[in-house]
This record gives C-alpha cells, structure tokens and sequence, in this order.
C-alpha cells in the first residue's frame, strides 16, 4: 500500500481481510491516525451486532391473554327456529355495544404488548448508549500516540490481539473466528499481573471489547473458557496468552 492508499482498507481491516503484510503497515499507520482508528472501531462494531441481530419474538402469555379477553365479549344470541331476526332499531341499539366491547377487550390484551414493547425500546436505548460509550472508549485507546498492538493465535484456529495505552490505562482486546461455545460457557479475559490472573470481562463474539479495570502492572493478557457468567479465577488453561509491552 502506498501513501495515498493507507486510509482505504479500513473495511478489510475491520473484517480481518488484509494479507498479513498489508495488515501490519495498515496497524502502523492506525497507530498516527485517530479517524481510520475511530472508523474501524465502528465497522466492527457495527458488524458484531448484525451478526448477532434477531428478531424478537412476542411474549408467551400473549395467546392466552387474547383468548381470555375474547371470553368476556358478548356474544349475538343464536337464531333458533322462526324467532323473528332483531329489528333494525334493535340492531342499531345493539350493535355499538359489541363494538365497544370488542374494543375494550382488544385494547386491553394488546395493553400488555405496548408495554412490552415500551420496556423493550428503553432496553434497546440503554444498550445503545452503552454501546457507544464503549465505542468512545475504544476509540480514545487505539489512538492514544503510545498505543501497542500484540497479536497471536487463538486455541481452535481464532486470531486475537491486544491494543494497550498506558497514558489510558486501558487496554482493548480484538478477536477473530472464534469457536462457537455452549450456551453454559462464555470466554473470560484476564490481566496476567505477575502469574496472577485478575478478571477483565467477557467476549460473547468477534470484534472489539474494552477489557475492564485499569491495565495498571499486568504484563499480559489470557482468554480462557469458563462457565456462563465468568469465574473469579480461571478454571481453564489459557487458550491464549499474549504478553503487553512496557
């Protein structure tokens, strides 16, 4: 890649796409250039959640609440033999109160989706902003002027590297390809202070995550396989261990 070409591969980079002499000139050059940094943090992001996006499903109490409702709405009598049909005046009076009814039922039922639906939207809104806190966070990392970059190879063929700031104190982890796991077990990242291994969160998926706590003395990272949830200590023997530079 020359000059003129470096800010282009920012979607390649973000999808690990790039040969690997191409990606470590395009990681020196993210290390000067705070916009390329920012826009490959957001296409990975951005590509992380449309990989992990489904649809959500209506409530399983739904079905029973509208049948329930439809119970209390009165029904028109049966026409029995030669019972002369209501009269139109009847009709007229009789009629509106079916409607409302029915409306009152309908609305009632359909009551409980609104606010499932308003608890979901305010959900979504608080994942969101998070999001992008995170994102921010990221951002200030993989472009802060000291930022490193530490690469290697994941047990089970994934990638995985670490950019770490010590002017930031913070430290984001970047991973490729990884494995699916059960649903009962989750990778956890740790910071390796001296052999001791302190929690640094959890990765769900591909992309990028901000580690949690302060970088401080660790002098490496380890991703392992625990448990839903994560573990205070590893239970696993590391599937990577990447060392960060001083």
């Amino acid at each position: 890649m020359n000059d003129d070409h470096m800010h282009a591969p920012t979607g390649a980079y973000a999808l690990d796409a790039l040969p690997d002499d191409e990606r470590e000139a395009f990681e020196r050059h993210l290390r000067g250039c705070p916009a390329c940094a920012q826009e490959v943090v957001e296409l990975r992001a951005t590509a992380a959640r449309l990989g992990t996006a489904v649809s959500a499903a209506p409530p399983e109490a739904l079905k029973g609440q509208v049948l329930e409702r439809i119970r209390s709405v009165r029904q028109l009598p049966p026409h029995v033999g030669r019972e002369a049909p209501l009269s139109t005046a009847a009709r007229r009076r009789y009629l509106p109160r079916l409607v409302l009814a029915a409306c009152v039922a309908a609305a009632t039922a359909f009551g409980g989706v609104a606010a499932w639906q308003y608890q979901e939207a305010r959900l979504a809104d608080q994942r969101a902003q998070q999001a992008r806190a995170e994102t921010a966070d990221m951002a200030r990392v993989l472009s802060a002027p000291d930022a490193r970059t530490v690469t290697g190879e994941v047990k089970g063929g994934a990638r995985a590297a670490v950019v770490v700031s010590r002017s930031e104190n913070s430290a984001v982890f970047l991973a490729s390809d990884l494995p699916e796991l059960p649903r009962d077990k989750t990778y956890q990242l740790w910071f390796d202070d001296g052999g001791k291994m302190r929690p640094a969160g959890l990765v769900t998926h591909d992309g990028g995550r901000l580690m949690e706590g302060d970088v401080g003395g660790a002098g490496g990272v380890g991703v392992t396989v625990e448990p839903s949830g994560g573990s205070p200590q590893p239970t696993t023997t590391p599937l990577v261990l990447l060392g960060l530079p001083a």
